[in-house]
């Protein structure tokens, strides 16, 4: 915006039409820079740059050049599946949000060469004479040259949901330092909507110079986090490669120098780095927070950013918007007063309470009000007394003044006629010239419904005779007939909502544009509980230290402006806090993109907004956020169950193709069977336990701390044991049944059967940290199943089908060997099960404190 001061407009007539084209060719349309929607080969491109990705594709890439064709179709063939996965939800992420887009642009009504015409609203230019009317959305920041009665609602700005009022400008300037909300300003902002009367603005910024647009700005300056588990991975698969490559070359080093087969020797590196190449977890990331995706927009959240769902289960503090997220962002009646202090909550009531006082109320009301009205307040008048107009003619409107706040509307009906007037509750008892007592009993109770966040308007009404209507409504005969409190209600799910996140351990924290006291009553209905509520100005005067330490304690923010609320998400993130951040106004999308989560509404959110966001609730539901949360978390667990899986087996199986070096026995595992070893653990991490259910405690705990490995140490040290037992169990079977004299081909197959069984064990033994092993062998899981009756219909295969078990080198096994197999998975199984209950007290200790909340860092408290 210009910061010169405004004259009056150049042109009375508006501007030529040779200047608006010249304005617009010089200055652009009057529209926000939008980032392109990624195309279907900018999105594979995008999915193509993830390291994790190229690791698996390059994996297939080495074992095809090797010259095994399996284990490249198979490695290829998940890699396929992972892109596949994460390409087909980003799409529909795009496809969402551009149904989302209104795409048309809308109209706006100006003054050119003296004629009024109607244009499209990215033509709009500096300098245009722009007329409003009841319903207009304004299409470009403006200064009013004249206006009548005119209230705007801008809430997108402001987070303030009801309109405010204007006046015609008297030589104010309008610049960079102007800002939405409050009465009685002369200006009107772009997307704000006219919700009653109307007028004529000279229109000062256009497109990016607007109050949206440096928003916008704002918010493409902003950078997002990095996702801390990626980072995780991908220092894992480093540590993983690295460790194999040094095992593989020392293997192949000792096969030549002790048994002087170098080709045997090569031969067992390869089988030793299959076995110990970590494609599973980038197969196991990508996978997990593709299906995540998938999962939750089942419930109508969409994940607009797979790896913002890892970042849920972490989270500490909910910051969230009170207008249109926590409220319904309508008003509605919430309570009637009679002169006589009588008191009717209509949503509570029923029919037969309400009785004809509290009806006659009503009806003054919304004859009070424009017939066909976009105000808020009056829709929630109508409602109530639909049928108050009916059979009546409306004579005359007599509209706000800036020094009445009040308006009547005069009705003549079966040839009376009656005068109603609402307002401000001070315009209408002055009106009716209440003085003395009864104006301090009538400030006390408009106090009282004040208090309770609540706008509060008098009604007034006089019989008219039909004779010549005055000039002025304060010369009508006015009574005084009560009071009308609105609200903008509780969304119904909020205070479920806020209570599980609090059990959570995750604080909600309020911050709007309204008053202190609509913040405090509405913080208390959502059980927020705030024990303190910290208006704009008084936060204007804390430092980022003092902000972060008041942030502490139970906290709410009133009358909060938008770069006020970057900051509070900015001090809070500095002190150590996950921030979750909700909104749906372009006021929010700076702080939505500053936090580590920014949750936007879907519904009635702003392009702006949805666009800064990492997740969109699509129905606006504030309860999503819950299950969002819920299920953050739970990704996060089954995750850690799969690494701990993943490092669990991997022991065996090296170990395998290690102990033929140091007893001389036969080389038994080859490519193939870690092919098929491959089918078994790549589903089962990347599927099986996916689909895992949540913990019955999960939304009992703390925020895990974001900072935590992956793999810390207890969980590394629980995986490094199930895998010596493991190998235990299956070298003691081959050590058993080798001293017995098994023939080569019969000793492979034992060994391989073993091995299979006792892997399908530590499934069973890592389904669950907390439930006991009858629960993980009861718990439903289809993919389970799936992966289980493939594995048995294989190993039946290899031993009936000649060509299968030439292919694996197999001999026939019997009924004894088959149970030795089974008695080593069921002895693995229960020795780790006992093993588990230290383990399972040690992770209890988070949970049973659930107050605590863990941070990021761990600042002195």
């Amino acid at each position: 915006m210009s910061t010169d001061p405004q004259p009056a407009p150049m042109f009375p007539d508006g501007l030529s039409a040779a200047e608006a084209a010249r304005r617009l060719q010089t200055e652009g349309f009057n529209e926000l820079p939008q980032a392109g929607s990624r195309s279907m080969l900018r999105l594979v491109a995008d999915v193509l740059k993830e390291p994790m990705l190229l690791l698996l594709l390059g994996g297939a890439g080495i074992y095809l050049a090797l010259g095994d064709m399996a284990e490249a179709i198979l490695l290829g063939v998940f890699a396929s599946a992972s892109v596949f996965i994460t390409i087909v939800q980003e799409a529909r992420t795009e496809r969402v949000l551009e149904s989302l887009r209104d795409l048309s642009s809308p109209r706006a009504l100006v003054i050119r060469d003296g004629e009024r015409i109607r244009i499209a609203g990215r033509e709009v230019v500096r300098g245009d004479l722009i007329v409003l009317s009841e319903g207009d959305r304004v299409a470009a920041d403006a200064v009013l040259r004249d206006c009548d009665d005119l209230l705007t609602d801008e809430s997108l700005l402001t987070g303030e949901s009801v309109p405010v009022r204007k006046r015609p400008a008297a030589g104010e300037a309008m610049d960079a330092a102007t800002i939405a909300g409050g009465d009685d300003q002369p200006f009107v902002f772009s997307g704000s909507l006219v919700v009653r009367g109307g007028g004529i603005a000279e229109v000062m910024a256009t497109g990016p110079h607007t109050a949206i647009g440096r928003i916008g700005q704002s918010v493409t300056a902003l950078e997002t986090e990095t996702p801390w588990l990626r980072q995780q991975t991908r220092r894992l698969v480093v540590a993983f490669a690295i460790g194999g490559a040094i095992v593989v070359a020392i293997t192949v080093v000792l096969y030549a120098m002790y048994r002087g087969g170098w080709l045997e020797g090569i031969l067992a590196g390869i089988a030793l780095g299959m076995s110990m190449l970590p494609e599973e977890f980038p197969v196991v990331l990508t996978v997990f927070l593709a299906m995540g995706a998938w999962r939750i927009s089942q419930a109508r959240v969409l994940t607009r950013r797979a790896s913002a769902i890892e970042s849920l289960g972490a989270a500490t503090v909910l910051c969230s918007d009170k207008t249109g997220t926590l409220t319904q962002n309508r008003m509605m009646v919430a309570r009637l007063v009679l002169p006589d202090g009588g008191v009717l909550q209509p949503a509570m009531a029923t029919p037969e309470a309400i009785a004809p006082p509290f009806r006659d109320l009503v009806a003054t009301a919304v004859l009070a009000c424009d017939p066909q009205s976009h105000d808020p307040m009056e829709k929630a008048l109508h409602a109530l007394g639909a049928d108050a107009t009916a059979g009546a003619t409306l004579q005359r409107r007599y509209g706000l003044r800036p020094d009445l706040l009040a308006m009547t509307n005069v009705w003549s009906r079966d040839g009376a006629g009656v005068a109603a007037a609402k307002g401000a509750p001070e315009a209408i008892a002055k009106l009716c010239g209440v003085d003395g007592g009864a104006l301090a009993g009538l400030q006390a109770r408009v106090e009282t419904l004040a208090a309770e966040g609540l706008r509060v308007l008098g009604v007034a009404e006089a019989s008219w005779s039909g004779e010549a209507l005055p000039d002025a409504q304060q010369d009508f005969a006015f009574s005084f007939r009560g009071l009308v409190g609105f609200a903008d209600p509780l969304r119904p799910e909020v205070k479920d909502a806020v209570a599980e996140c609090r059990a959570a351990g995750v604080r909600v924290i309020m911050i709007t544009g309204d008053y202190p006291a609509t913040a405090t009553a509405i913080a208390r209905q959502a059980g927020i509980d705030p024990e303190r509520v910290i208006a704009g100005p008084e936060l204007a005067d804390l430092d980022d230290d003092a902000l972060a330490l008041v942030a502490r304690a139970p906290t709410a923010f009133a009358r909060i402006m938008p770069e006020q609320k970057l900051r509070i998400v900015t001090a809070l993130k500095a002190d150590g806090e996950i921030v979750a951040m909700t909104g749906d106004g372009v006021n929010d999308a700076p702080s939505l993109k500053a936090a580590h989560i920014g949750i936007a509404m879907g519904g009635r959110g702003t392009d702006v907004a949805r666009e800064a966001s990492a997740i969109v609730l699509l129905d606006d539901d504030f309860g999503s956020i819950v299950k969002a949360i819920r299920l953050g978390r739970r990704i996060y667990d089954n995750l850690r169950k799969a690494m701990s899986f993943i490092l669990a087996v991997h022991f065996p199986i090296a170990g395998l193709a290690l102990l033929p070096l140091v007893t001389g026995l036969p080389l038994l595992l080859g490519p193939v069977h870690i092919a098929f070893l491959e089918m078994i653990i790549d589903p089962v991490c990347s599927l099986v336990f996916e689909a895992e259910t949540e913990e019955s405690d999960i939304m009992r705990r703390p925020p895990r701390d974001p900072q935590e490995p992956l793999l810390p140490r207890p969980l590394v040290l629980w995986g490094a044991l199930q895998g010596i037992l493991a190998m235990l169990a299956t070298g003691g079977v081959l050590l058993l049944a080798h001293r017995n004299g098994m023939p080569d081909d019969e000793l492979r197959a034992l060994v391989f059967f073993s091995l299979v069984s006792v892997i399908v064990s530590l499934i069973f033994v890592n389904r669950s940290f907390s439930s006991s092993l009858r629960e993980a062998l009861l718990r439903p899981n289809r993919m389970l199943l799936l992966v289980i009756g493939f594995v048995v219909a294989v190993l039946a295969t290899s031993l009936t089908l000649p060509a299968a078990a030439a292919l694996f080198r197999f001999g026939p096994l019997h009924a004894d060997d088959l149970a030795l197999t089974a008695a080593a998975a069921i002895t693995t199984l229960i020795m780790l099960e006992l093993s588990k209950f230290p383990l399972r007290a040690a992770l209890s200790r988070r949970a049973d404190k659930p107050d605590q909340v863990v941070k990021a860092a761990s600042p002195a408290r």
